[in-house]
């Protein structure tokens, strides 16, 4: 069956970095496009970033850009997100998504941002 295993979440300054990870079984990962989003609390789900298959092209979400990115190693099924000058409004549960024709989530992982 299709599993993620998130890991790298956790508490950190405001500036800070943190780096997710997103370890997928259960499909062929290097088939499959991949996104992680997140979800603040009282907020909707939003798109973060998004990989292509190859990883040879990415895009994000006008308020990470420059900050986070977004990388993949097929070879090993994982999906890293580096997020790098952390703010508050970074705070959200975050979650790896697999599409192609069909789609796969994660269960989420907390990232918090506080003094």
């Amino acid at each position: 069956q299709v599993q993620f295993v998130e890991s790298g979440g956790g508490s950190v300054q405001p500036g800070g970095s943190l780096r997710l990870s997103c370890a997928a079984s259960g499909f062929t990962f290097s088939n499959y496009v991949m996104m992680w989003y997140r979800q603040a609390p009282g907020k909707e789900r939003e798109l973060v970033a998004g990989i292509s298959v190859s990883g040879s092209s990415t895009n994000y979400a006008d308020s990470v850009r420059d900050r986070f990115t977004i990388s993949r190693d097929n070879a090993k099924n994982t999906l890293y997100l580096q997020m790098n000058s952390l703010k508050p409004e970074d705070t959200a549960v975050y979650y790896c998504n697999a599409r192609r024709f069909v789609e796969y989530w994660g269960r989420g992982i907390q990232v918090t941002v506080s003094s």
